[in-house]
């Protein structure tokens, strides 16, 4: 028995196969321009995105940043964190319920209200966030389902499935976890 066989949170770290250092001979070829999600690093890694994000939630304008945090991830496209100083923040309410990620730590969902309006737990921050993921402490993620999201102007889609808050822009290729198939990612 290993130290880690007593620690669940290196034993939830290790359960990941693929780690950003090989591409899985399943993953999509990237073309001139692309980048695989399957090259991005697990443990995550935050980069500085600097293009603009914009979200919006029909005519309204939720949130517009040039300071977003990327989590990219192994199999996931990235997950954008936007300041909440760059958010409405008089739109969001506490929601119910929480997760945990081994990567991050707890999390907190949000609700997104405007007078009769309410989208249930469409975003969520980590304000007590793990070691290696503090600049999201301040910070807020939107699932895009519901949401017009950009990134350079360019519309996002969402990750598959109904858990993965990852946005999916031209310049990526997958597969994408989240998809059928993709649990043992």
């Amino acid at each position: 028995m290993t130290p880690d066989d007593c620690d669940p949170m290196a034993k939830a770290r290790a359960q990941w196969r693929w780690r950003g250092k090989d591409r899985p001979p399943f993953a999509d070829l990237p073309a001139q321009g692309q980048i695989s999600v399957w090259d991005f690093p697990r443990p995550p890694e935050l980069v500085r995105e600097v293009r603009e994000i914009v979200v919006r939630w029909g005519e309204l304008e939720v949130a517009r940043t040039c300071a977003a945090w990327a989590v990219r991830e192994t199999a996931h496209p990235p997950t954008f964190y936007l300041p909440l100083a760059d958010v409405r923040r008089e739109l969001l309410r506490p929601a119910g319920g929480g997760s945990f990620c081994e990567w991050k730590g707890p999390a907190r969902y949000w609700d997104l209200i405007n007078g009769a309006r309410r989208l249930a737990q469409v975003a969520w921050s980590y304000p007590q966030p793990l070691a290696g993921a503090e600049p999201l402490a301040a910070c807020i993620a939107f699932y895009a389902h519901d949401l017009e999201c950009s990134v350079g102007g360019a519309r996002v889609f969402a990750q598959p499935g109904g858990f993965y808050g990852g946005w999916i822009t031209p310049e990526l290729t997958g597969p994408f976890k989240g998809e059928p198939g993709s649990g043992g990612w």
